[in-house]
């Protein structure tokens, strides 16, 4: 095949799979939360790092349980949502909730420990100063931040799910075949 060929075969493609993409997401529309949340858990989890070593460092009160929280927290809450939306079922209410109580504890956490660097930053007696030694606790700071953007994106996906399933659901995904209004009448009679 020439480089003509496949750069021409490529556009046709596209639009294919643009076709099977909604396809899916009108079967199970709680995938769109569902990546958000994954997104979530993911930019914290990975940058923990930042944040233990801001705990070690700074030691307020507390600061070692919400970050303890929020990843447990954070991975219980993927489970509700599995479990919140099954398949081709309704919600089941209870895990809605109690999914929505996680995030709230989620989010405390999270702000909790961000006053606590503010104060450790501001206080007083032996102020922390950030320099290039520790520059991971500003980082810690913007994760944190980062991570309750993401999760209120989230929570807002999951609160409008009724609305974009019934705008997914208007999107035509259906394949024209050529020549198929072209056929004849069937008899099904079984008479010869």
């Amino acid at each position: 095949m020439s480089a003509k060929t496949t750069a021409a075969k490529a556009p046709a493609h596209m639009p294919e799979f643009l076709r099977k993409l909604f396809v899916s997401l009108k079967r199970r529309p709680s995938v769109i939360a569902l990546l958000v949340l994954v997104i979530a858990f993911l930019q914290y989890s990975l940058n923990l790092t930042h944040i233990s070593d801001t705990t070690a460092k700074i030691q307020g009160s507390g600061m070692g349980l919400c970050g303890f929280a929020t990843m447990l927290f954070s991975m219980l809450s993927l489970v509700c949502f599995l479990n919140a939306f099954p398949r081709r079922k309704k919600p089941v209410v209870a895990m809605v909730v109690l999914m929505f109580v996680m995030f709230a504890i989620i989010i405390f956490c999270d702000l909790h420990y961000m006053q606590l660097i503010q104060y450790a930053l501001t206080r007083p007696d032996n102020p922390i100063v950030i320099d290039r030694q520790t520059i991971y606790i500003a980082q810690a700071n913007n994760v944190l931040y980062d991570h309750i953007i993401i999760e209120c994106v989230g929570i807002v996906l999951i609160v409008l799910m009724p609305v974009y399933t019934k705008l997914l659901r208007k999107i035509n995904t259906s394949i024209v075949v050529e020549g198929n209004g072209d056929l004849g009448e069937i008899d099904i009679s079984g008479e010869d």
